[in-house]
């Protein structure tokens, strides 16, 4: 185990941490002195300990300089997506009651929400003298009380959730549990100074942002940032040395695209020493194909906004498609009514101002142990404990006949049909069935799937059969990569479907 403090790992990295792009290369005496800079500038403008930076931001160097900075001078970063919209803005920016708003450029978007609240681009933090910032007469700022080991429960990171299932709520991560999340991953995957990460994710998310980005400085290896994602960027970094690529599925869809145009890249990505996917479940097809083009098994694992990371494939052993593992060091897994329950040190502290949130996700232990929190989940666990999540009970979950039915095994059934490029699966009312299962499918070039077509394909009980299907060009996806099923489900209620009377 690194037995630095994190904070330390990210203000004074490492001799080994590297940041690269295409272009640029910064090593950790640069990270070091970039981030004091920083932090000595932002506390100039009298920010203060505790007080709340939002950070508006795509993958550049210089994004994460401001963040190492921010962090060093104790202050709390909150994340957020560059391509938000002004509600969603809006919402962040209020209740998170952010002091300042950081951006890599400004924009209309930030212009009309931002109010009184001063607007600093990353450049010019990382770059410009702070009395060139309109702060004042900067003397010697102290931001060594940031770094004090006693202050670990205090808030780093507030990374609000998606907001699929209602307003975005602020996941409160604390020194404490961020670095109990990243070294229990790390250690998990061995990840070394000898790594170098293909970082193609977004920041403002725990994927990009904790697994990516803070666990390969916290193990002291490089990291490759790919300003956006595509094939081609991937390929490229993997050529020049890229050991690690951490990917989502849909990154791993079009990866695969890629490969049946090119199959002579199989080559390049078959040289990963690990690839790994999550945030949204792979289908078991996609890992068979990556499989069988490259030879490389994608690691699959499990995590939340609030959790981080809790649960990982091996390393070493079988990596079971389908299954997102067994627990990380000093993480505990409850199964409750078919729900995930865990708990352990890397779990958020709570949701930001809302105790009412907590109360409907946290239960304390009778024995007086660690609160357990209520991850939504369905899941199926394996008898040595190997945890398969079935969906979500609210989305993913079709109540057909009397039968429960699981959503991700329909999809994984339709999605090896030939006629299919992108499915997801929702319930849609039936007056006799509660429920029917309806496809919603994004047809591959040139073909025209049928209802009939998709039926015969899927060798499950009757009552998994598809009895509707909807076509659309695209699925409507949050910015990880997650398909919307709200949206969908509002889309297919609103078709005229036929009655049907087929036994199920």
């Amino acid at each position: 185990m690194n037995s630095r403090p994190l904070k330390l790992r990210l203000a004074l990295p490492h001799e080994s941490v590297t940041l690269l792009t295409s272009e640029r290369r910064v090593d950790h005496r640069q990270i070091a002195a970039a981030s004091l800079r920083v932090a000595r500038a932002l506390r100039a403008r009298g920010l203060v300990r505790g007080d709340r930076v939002l950070w508006v931001v795509r993958s550049s160097v210089d994004a994460a300089l401001v963040l190492a900075g921010a962090l060093r001078a104790g202050l709390v970063v909150v994340p957020a997506n560059a391509g938000y919209q002004e509600a969603e803005l809006a919402h962040v920016l209020a209740d998170s009651g952010a002091n300042l708003i950081v951006v890599e450029e400004p924009g209309p978007v930030v212009d009309a929400v931002a109010g009184d609240v001063p607007v600093l681009t990353c450049a010019a933090l990382v770059r410009a003298e702070p009395d060139e910032l309109d702060c004042g007469s900067a003397g010697e700022v102290d931001v060594n009380d940031g770094l004090d080991d006693s202050l670990d429960d205090d808030l780093a990171l507030l990374i609000y959730t998606s907001g699929t299932t209602g307003r975005a709520k602020g996941c409160g991560h604390t020194w404490r549990s961020l670095a109990a999340g990243v070294d229990a991953l790390m250690q998990r995957w061995q990840v070394s100074p000898g790594d170098v990460v293909v970082h193609a994710l977004p920041l403002f998310h725990v994927h990009g942002l904790c697994v990516a980005l803070l666990g390969a400085w916290s193990a002291g290896a490089g990291t490759l940032l790919l300003p956006r994602f595509s094939p081609e960027a991937v390929i490229d970094a993997v050529a020049r040395g890229g050991t690690v690529l951490m990917s989502v599925p849909t990154m791993v869809h079009r990866l695969i695209q890629h490969l049946d145009q090119h199959p002579e890249d199989a080559a390049v990505l078959a040289r990963l020493r690990l690839w790994t996917c999550g945030s949204a479940a792979l289908p078991a097809a996609q890992l068979s194909a990556v499989r069988d083009r490259t030879g490389v098994t994608i690691l699959e694992r499990y995590g939340m906004s609030e959790t981080l990371i809790t649960l990982s494939n091996p390393l070493v052993g079988e990596r079971r498609p389908g299954a997102v593992g067994w627990p990380l060091d000093g993480v505990e897994v409850r199964v409750v009514g078919d729900e995930l329950w865990v708990r352990g040190p890397m779990v958020m502290k709570g949701y930001w101002r809302r105790p009412d949130a907590d109360r409907d996700v946290f239960v304390d232990d009778a024995a007086g142990g660690a609160r357990w929190f209520k991850t939504g989940d369905v899941v199926d666990v394996d008898g040595d404990g190997c945890v398969r999540v079935v969906g979500r009970a609210s989305q993913d979950i079709l109540k057909v006949g009397g039968y429960k039915l699981s959503a991700r095994e329909i999809e994984d059934a339709l999605a090896a049909h030939e006629d299919v490029a992108e499915v997801a699966v929702v319930g849609v009312p039936d007056d006799e069935w509660g429920e029917r299962v309806c496809a919603v499918v994004v047809a591959r070039p040139g073909r025209s799937p049928t209802l009939a077509s998709l039926q015969a394909a899927v060798h499950l009980h009757e009552a998994k059969k598809p009895r509707a299907l909807l076509l659309l060009p695209t699925l409507p996806r949050n910015a990880m990569g997650k398909v919307l099923k709200h949206e969908l489900k509002a889309v297919a209620r609103e078709q005229s479907w036929p009655t049907t009377t087929t036994t199920r």
